[in-house]
């Protein structure tokens, strides 16, 4: 990405867009990849460069998985929860994951490592439960998986 202010960054993605208004996912994804996450500041830039109130932006990334509103891990597991995940075990390896890495739900690990987090749905029904590491899918895992998925994370190969 350029080292240019990401502000003008988001008002030429917006003249491409009949409503600047529809050029706030990517510029949220843009500014998530600078930040790493979504602070106040970003927040404030997509608006400035969109024509928007932080607020407004701040609206749209709280509905969107796929945005940070705090600061988060190098690495992300997120399990699925929807029904098929859940029919097949999802909460307890959901569970496991956190006995594993000694966070709950939503914290990120004290090394600032991973964040774990429970997803609605990563649209892998026919294959559950699903585990996405650092946005690699894996299938059918069960509580038996999670103590090696978090050894291959920690150790590079995850």
């Amino acid at each position: 990405m350029s080292a240019r202010p990401l502000v003008e960054v988001f008002r030429e993605i917006a003249a491409q867009y009949p409503q600047s208004r529809s050029a706030i996912l990517p510029a949220l994804r843009m500014a998530q990849e600078r930040y790493g996450w979504l602070p106040d500041e970003a927040l404030e830039e997509v608006g400035a460069g969109l024509g928007e109130t932080p607020a407004y932006c701040k609206a749209v990334a709280s509905f969107y998985d796929m945005f940070h509103l705090t600061p988060v891990g190098r690495h992300m597991v997120e399990v699925c929860t929807n029904i098929c995940c859940g029919l097949r075990g999802a909460q307890g390896v959901l569970e496991a994951f956190e006995s594993e890495l000694g966070v709950r739900v939503g914290e990120t690990t004290e090394d600032g490592e991973v964040t774990l987090r429970a997803v609605e749905c990563l649209g892998g029904c026919a294959w559950p439960t699903i585990v996405a590491v650092d946005h690699r899918y894996r299938q059918d895992v069960s509580t038996e998986d999670v103590p090696l998925i978090v050894e291959e994370l920690r150790s590079g190969d995850g």
